[in-house]
């Protein structure tokens, strides 16, 4: 039998999902096409390896289905900011996948809309959301991961690297919606990721519940240790090795699947002259 891995085991996972409506009247709004299956799937695959999931989803009929996922369910860029802001501190990774609006109307009317007989047209003025990713990188600390989305339809790798970087965050998921079978509304997906080095992973259209298994494995083989004096970044893949060297701010390729973090702290404690807090 196969038996799932547990290297989420008992991280406080954050997850945004879904879309988000900005009202322009009681009855109309704007919105997208996002159904949630994806940070969905995020979310599911977290709690199967182990960890204590928090999902905030924005309007959607899809249910999670885990004992260990708590669903907080929002409807406006407004709402998912303030939830967001409210469970990142006490987050160990928080994967913001949901597709938040970018703009809302400045004013909403109290009352529905009427069809104005004497013209063709009718005037919105928008106004820009709070910019979620933003504030999250802003604020993330050392022992903190933030992994971002970026859909794209155009310049898709160029754009995602800038607001990787613009958005001081760990890594992000490139969606580019010019083929058949990605983005809103399916039930498969195909990504690329990349991280702090520009380096990149491409994947295959796969169905989303194994994008996000990808996602995982991403996260899992970039293992943060934060030592006295600076951050050391460590990637790790399916085959095992041993730590050969520690330089400061700098990635060292490493092998292991199911590293121990205990190894490899003695590791680093036969290698340098920090000591781990």
């Amino acid at each position: 039998f196969f038996q799932t891995k547990r290297n989420f085991l008992s991280k406080k996972v954050l997850v945004t999902a879904g879309p988000t409506y900005e009202a322009i009247d009681p009855v109309r709004f704007i919105g997208n096409h996002s159904s949630g299956l994806m940070g969905v799937e995020i979310a599911r695959a977290f709690a199967d390896q182990g960890a204590d999931v928090t999902l905030v989803l924005g309007p959607s009929n899809i249910s999670p289905n885990r004992n260990n996922i708590k669903v907080f369910p929002v409807t406006s860029a407004k709402e998912m900011y303030d939830a967001v802001m409210t469970f990142f501190p006490t987050t160990d990774i928080a994967v913001l996948s949901a597709a938040v609006a970018d703009f809302r109307p400045e004013m909403v009317a109290d009352q529905k809309i009427k069809k104005n007989p004497d013209t063709d047209t009718i005037t919105l003025k928008l106004v820009k959301t709070e910019d979620i990713l933003k504030t999250v990188g802003s604020k993330k600390k050392e022992n903190q991961t933030v992994v971002g989305f970026a859909l794209e339809t155009e310049n898709g790798i160029s754009n995602a690297k800038k607001k990787l970087h613009t958005k001081n965050i760990d890594l992000i998921v490139l969606n580019e919606m010019n083929e058949s079978g990605v983005g809103f509304k399916t039930k498969t997906n195909k990504v690329s990721i990349i991280n702090k080095n520009d380096e990149i992973s491409e994947f295959d259209l796969k169905p989303k519940n194994e994008v996000a298994l990808d996602i995982l494995n991403e996260k899992h083989k970039r293992g943060k240790n934060i030592l006295k004096g600076g951050s050391y970044e460590f990637i790790f893949d399916k085959k095992t090795c041993k730590i050969k060297e520690i330089e400061l701010n700098q990635y060292i390729q490493c092998f292991s699947e199911d590293f121990n973090n205990e190894d490899i702290e003695q590791q680093i404690k036969e290698l340098s002259d920090y000591n781990i807090r």
